[in-house]
């Protein structure tokens, strides 16, 4: 029997005030990363604002994008903005769990010219290519120059994108994997942000590895057997995982046989032998197990066994 289809509250963002619309898209187009930004205005007076409509977008060139948008109360522009326009320079630096209070603390309102830097008990780092400084503290920065500004409406809660070319970047050695070739995501404790008030962190178990599909070319869910492919206990991420295998990679007969030998697969072989339901159902949980831990072929070896 097919699954009911999901009963959706539908919108249109034109039928909606901005202040209406924004809580659902930035609570639904979530996490997103944090960029801390700092930049100076062309009487050097330094601003640290952050904003969470950022991402990386290129990495040849090196490419940064972020976007402070017109506020949705009132329609005025963010001092980040007006700053790039002066100085077209920023330093991106990312926020860590460790960071997260002070970064909230200097999204603050402060008028032109107040250096959140302070009222953040934050620490200025000069930067070694471009005129705004670095937050000392954060695991990771980036000096970038502003290579365009593209203004997406004149509205309450319009968006600016600042177009950013990194020049130069900071990571700090803790944060690095061995013989520094790239960041350990368990080091990192990134931070990102949600809707209203809430964020979330990247750190323990709530970090997972799912294998690139491009490293080969997986059979799919629709070359799942039948009895796997419409199983009604198994979920769409494991028959994800499940057709992320090559076609060469799947077990062959004799390695079923022997498989059946293993202590778990027959015990339920054994106990169920008469019990066709029991011991297919009982097969499939091992299946999930194998599945959680990793071990793609026993999951596979196993759910073959229920045919």
């Amino acid at each position: 029997m097919p699954t009911p289809a999901p009963a959706f509250h539908s919108l249109t963002p034109t039928d909606l005030t901005p202040a209406q619309w924004h809580p659902f898209m930035v609570g639904a187009v979530a996490p997103r990363p944090v960029a801390f930004a700092s930049t100076v205005d062309a009487e050097g007076r330094v601003n640290l604002s952050p904003y969470s409509f950022f991402n990386a977008f290129s990495s040849n060139p090196p490419i940064l994008v972020f976007s402070p948008a017109n506020r949705v109360r009132d329609n005025s522009q963010k001092h980040t903005l007006q700053n790039v326009r002066e100085v077209p320079e920023v330093v991106i630096n990312i926020c860590d769990y460790a960071l997260v209070e002070q970064m909230s603390l200097a999204s603050t309102e402060y008028e032109k010219g107040v250096n959140e830097f302070t009222k953040a008990g934050l620490t200025e780092l000069a930067s070694e290519r471009v005129r705004p400084p670095r937050v000392a503290e954060a695991p990771a920065a980036f000096e970038c120059v502003v290579e365009q500004i593209i203004e997406l409406g004149e509205n309450n809660g319009a968006g600016n994108l600042i177009i950013c070319r990194v020049v130069r970047a900071h990571f700090r050695h803790d944060v690095l994997l061995p013989n520094a070739t790239g960041i350990d995501p368990f080091k990192l404790d990134a931070v990102a942000r949600l809707g209203g008030d809430w964020y979330c962190r990247a750190s323990g178990a709530s970090l997972f590895e799912v294998p690139k599909p491009n490293r080969h070319i997986g059979i799919g869910i629709d070359q799942l057997p039948p009895h796997i492919r419409n199983s009604d206990v198994l979920t769409g991420n494991e028959l994800g995982r499940l057709a992320n295998i090559e076609r060469d990679a799947l077990p062959a007969a004799a390695a079923l046989n022997n498989f059946r030998t293993e202590p778990m697969v027959a015990y339920i072989l054994s106990k169920y032998a008469d019990d066709a339901a029991a011991r297919k159902q009982h097969l499939v949980q091992l299946s999930k197990q194998f599945l959680a831990e990793g071990r793609l072929l026993e999951a596979w070896m196993t759910l073959l066994l229920t045919e």
